[in-house]
């Protein structure tokens, strides 16, 4: 049934067998309207959010064209996917090799970014490469180099072209387009389509057409999701009980700060669990090497800042902890989607402490869900919770007083 659906979308037969090999059950969404658009040459808007399918809604019908014609030893650039960060980039050309792996001819693929060394980059596109996956200030200082020409593309994808202008790469943008020929299929995808999206989309594709994939904003139902009482002091202790308890591996740790990322993995390797830090402080090396050993199961627990878990996707996670709580009900979702994917089981675990149980009460109100408040025998609470008008609300985006806010309440106090 796999093969006939992706087959039906106008994907040759050895496209749709990939897609099954890949695990990919029936096509999302996304992919029934975007991959017959993308195979017929038109330009492309979507709205997309991440885990939707989106990179092989465009990668299957590029690979397609690709596979259509052959090439020679030197290989122009046909396609070009620009990404606002360098996890993403990774990710995409991956998707690329792997569905790609299945064409009589698979397609060269090259993906480039900044925060390593760019000598073994250049070295990678000796001959040319037929899909450039890169973060748009590589490609440049490629560019400039004379590593690359883009003068050929055939197609060009910008990927969360919202995180993109959001990032400060308009700039950059501009001057990557400037660089390509004037005659291309252009492909944007975006989470939301704000103003500066909304300039560049009208600046850019031609009768295109329109996809919207709306963001999900209640967790997968194969996700079980827990929330723990602990003091706020205790929640390292009930941690590791926790995941000797459980047996947890491949554990996804949430924490607020860098240094906490780093605090937390030292306490729990010193109490004999695998455990690292993950942050966007980091090289980029550094990076690769701790989710790749994360990934081999060479440490347990991973423990990450929203910031640096964006575009990180985790092949059978068992369980992610909200050690602190995210900041918004929509941080909320997206931390623990990251376990629960492609119909796998997953837990999701939330500590509440007494100075944040209302910050976890508004998550729920809006997430429109209530779950049960457990305690673990021998780490129940004492703490409790503070008075005054914040009631433990805290940290949820939007509820802090803001400066104005504050000045007005002391000059209160003052009688101003």
């Amino acid at each position: 049934m796999t093969v006939e659906a992706f087959r039906a979308l106008g994907l040759s037969a050895e496209l749709a067998a990939a897609c099954t090999q890949a695990g990919f059950d029936t096509p999302t969404p996304i992919q029934q309207q975007a991959v017959p658009a993308v195979l017929r040459g038109q330009d492309v808007l979507a709205l997309a959010p991440t885990g939707s399918g989106k990179t092989a809604a465009f990668a299957l019908p590029l690979l397609q064209a690709l596979g259509a014609t052959r090439v020679g030893w030197r290989r122009p650039v046909r396609v070009l996917v620009l990404v606002p960060t360098r996890e993403l980039a990774a990710q995409v050309a991956e998707v690329f090799r792997a569905l790609g792996k299945s064409l009589l001819q698979a397609p060269k693929v090259a993906v480039l970014f900044g925060g390593v060394s760019v000598n073994p980059q250049m070295m990678g596109l000796r001959g040319g490469a037929d899909v450039v996956v890169a973060t748009p200030g590589r490609l440049l200082d490629l560019m400039e180099r004379n590593a690359l020409d883009i003068a050929r593309v055939e197609a060009l994808v910008l990927d969360e072209a919202d995180r993109l202008l959001d990032l400060g790469f308009a700039s950059e943008l501009q001057a990557v387009l400037a660089a390509l020929p004037a005659r291309r299929q252009n492909l944007l995808f975006s989470a939301t389509f704000a103003d500066d999206v909304a300039a560049l989309a009208n600046g850019l594709l031609h009768d295109a057409v329109q996809i919207r994939a709306e963001a999900s904003q209640e967790p997968p139902p194969t996700i079980v999701q827990r929330a723990i009482e602990v003091d706020a002091g205790r929640r390292t202790q009930l941690l590791g009980h926790l995941i000797r308890q459980g047996k947890w591996r491949r554990t996804l740790v949430f924490v607020a700060t860098r240094h906490a990322t780093e605090h937390l993995a030292r306490k729990l390797c010193d109490n004999g669990i695998p455990a690292a830090p993950l942050h966007g402080e980091m090289s980029q090396g550094q990076r690769t090497d701790t989710l790749e050993a994360f990934k081999a199961g060479r440490s347990d627990v991973l423990v990450t800042t929203d910031l640096a878990a964006r575009g990180i996707d985790i092949p059978e996670l068992e369980v992610v902890v909200n050690y602190d709580l995210p900041r918004s009900p929509t941080h909320y979702v997206h931390r623990i989607g990251r376990t629960g994917r492609a119909g796998a089981a997953g837990e999701a675990v939330s500590f509440v402490s007494a100075a944040t149980h209302g910050h976890f009460a508004l998550i729920e109100a809006r997430q429109q869900i209530a779950l049960p408040r457990e305690q673990v025998p021998g780490f129940e609470p004492v703490e409790t919770a503070p008075a005054g008008p914040d009631k433990g609300v805290g940290g949820i985006k939007g509820k802090r007083p803001s400066k104005k806010d504050k000045l007005r309440a002391a000059a209160a106090r003052r009688g101003d």
